[in-house]
This record gives structure tokens, C-alpha cells and sequence, in this order.
């Protein structure tokens, strides 16, 4: 492996059609020249049209897995995508701390998939807070924003809430300014405005954005730069063919 890349680790789902989950993590992760690893919360059943079935796998075996690879590496940032509930996030977020506080993670809190199966439930606020305080952004499109934040106004959002993590809110699901992305941030919000590429709908499309971001902080990249270039990624990706599935490349 060559030292003058970063390792970056994806904790995510397995996804056999490659759109999303860890295999597209680590196809975004090679273009980045990053040196990818992947550790998988989640076995599944699915294509790019349907979700027919989902086996977790056993927190205590996705903690060995973390604690083998942080032993033997120096991990820049950590992605993390589906999770079975809070309980078993916290102990994935408290591990890495524990074993690399400088670490930088991303969660992309992929709720529920695009035929609607729930993946995560939210029913403590106040544990939501306790373990949002251990990211260092979330990537929620505008749905998961609702289902995290109830009611959140959003020009408001920013003035009315202290945020401790700092949010893109992703826009592909925003009716008023389809693919505006939003950076909150503690005093500022940033909008990264849709270029006039010719852009198709993609399974994964939230995936690849959240590990395209995690590679660029792993690259040194202050959090705004890192979502912007990502931003650039994710057109070309989803301008890359007109089907569910696109093409990982950067030119």
C-alpha cells in the first residue's frame, strides 16, 4: 500500500448491485486516491429498483473488525452509512474515538431506502444529541432531515438551534431548489448551487456524495473545500449515464 495515501474506512452495508453501500464507498474512495478499507453493518438483498431483504450483522463482530484495522492502521476519516439503531451507532463512534480521537467521521443516516424499508428508528432525542456531538458531519437528504429534526424550519434552523455537528443537507429531494446542497455550520450557511450538467437520478447517489466528502477530509481538505469538490463528484457521477447505475470517474 502506498504511504502517500490516507486510509479511509467505510462502516456500512453490503449492496450487491454496487450502487451503494460499501462497494460504491470504495469505488469513490480509488478515484479520490484514497486507500480504502470497509467493514460491513449489513447484508443485503436488492438491486437498483427493489429492496427485498436485509441481515445485520453482530455488533460485537463490526467492533472487532474496527479495533483489528485501527491497530494496524492510521485511519484518516470513517464513513458510516446504515445502522440498525442509535445503540449500535454510539458503540461504532465510541470505539473510534476511543482508539483515534483525530479521526474525522462522516454519517450518511440512510433512514430508510428508496422502496421505503425502515433502517433506523429515532426515538430518543436526547440520545440523538449524545451521539451527534462524536460526528463530524452528517449528510441527510430532505426527508432525513424531517425524520431527524422534526419540523425544522430551514432558513431558521441555523438561528434557533446550537449546533454542535456540522449538516449538509443534501437537495436532490428538495422540490423548491432541486440539487441545492446546504452547509450548515455553527454561524454560517453555504449553498453549493446545481451545475447545467444534464443530471439522472441514481441508486447510491447519497453514498457516493457522504464518501467522495469523507476522502477529501482525508486529504487535508477544510470541511467547505471537501464539500464542494465533492459536490463537482457527485454531478459527474450522476451525469454519467442515464440508467440507476452510473460510472465512477474523475476527469
Amino acid at each position: 500500500m502506498s504511504k502517500n495515501r490516507p486510509f479511509v474506512l467505510s462502516i456500512a452495508g453490503f449492496d450487491p448491485s454496487g450502487g451503494a453501500g460499501v462497494l460504491a464507498d470504495i469505488k469513490t474512495f480509488e478515484q479520490h486516491q484514497v486507500t480504502g478499507f470497509a467493514i460491513i453493518t449489513a447484508n443485503t438483498i436488492q438491486t437498483e429498483n427493489e429492496f427485498h431483504a436485509i441481515e445485520w450483522t453482530n455488533l460485537s463482530f463490526v467492533i472487532r473488525s474496527i479495533e483489528t484495522l485501527f491497530q494496524s492502521y492510521t485511519i484518516s476519516a470513517v464513513k458510516i452509512g446504515i445502522m440498525p439503531s442509535l445503540e449500535y451507532l454510539n458503540r461504532i463512534l465510541s470505539t473510534v474515538k476511543l482508539l483515534s480521537p483525530a479521526t474525522q467521521i462522516v454519517w450518511d443516516p440512510v433512514l430508510k431506502s428508496s422502496t421505503k424499508f425502515e433502517f433506523t428508528k429515532i426515538e430518543d432525542e436526547l440520545f440523538l444529541e449524545k451521539v451527534l456531538s462524536k460526528i463530524d458531519l452528517i449528510t441527510p437528504n430532505y426527508h432525513e432531515m424531517e425524520f431527524l429534526f422534526p419540523g425544522f424550519p430551514e432558513n431558521k434552523f441555523l438561528l434557533e438551534n446550537e449546533i454542535q455537528t456540522p449538516i449538509l443537507l443534501k437537495g436532490g429531494h428538495n422540490t423548491a431548489n432541486v440539487g441545492t446542497d446546504r452547509l450548515f455550520l455553527k454561524n454560517e450557511i453555504i449553498d453549493f448551487l446545481s451545475s447545467e450538467k444534464k443530471c439522472s437520478e441514481k441508486h447510491g447517489s447519497g453514498c457516493v456524495l457522504s464518501s467522495s466528502i469523507t476522502a477529501n477530509l482525508a486529504l487535508n481538505q477544510p470541511i467547505t473545500e471537501a464539500c464542494k469538490n465533492a459536490k463537482t463528484y457527485i454531478e459527474k457521477y450522476l451525469s454519467s449515464t442515464s440508467t440507476l447505475i452510473g460510472y465512477h470517474y474523475v476527469s
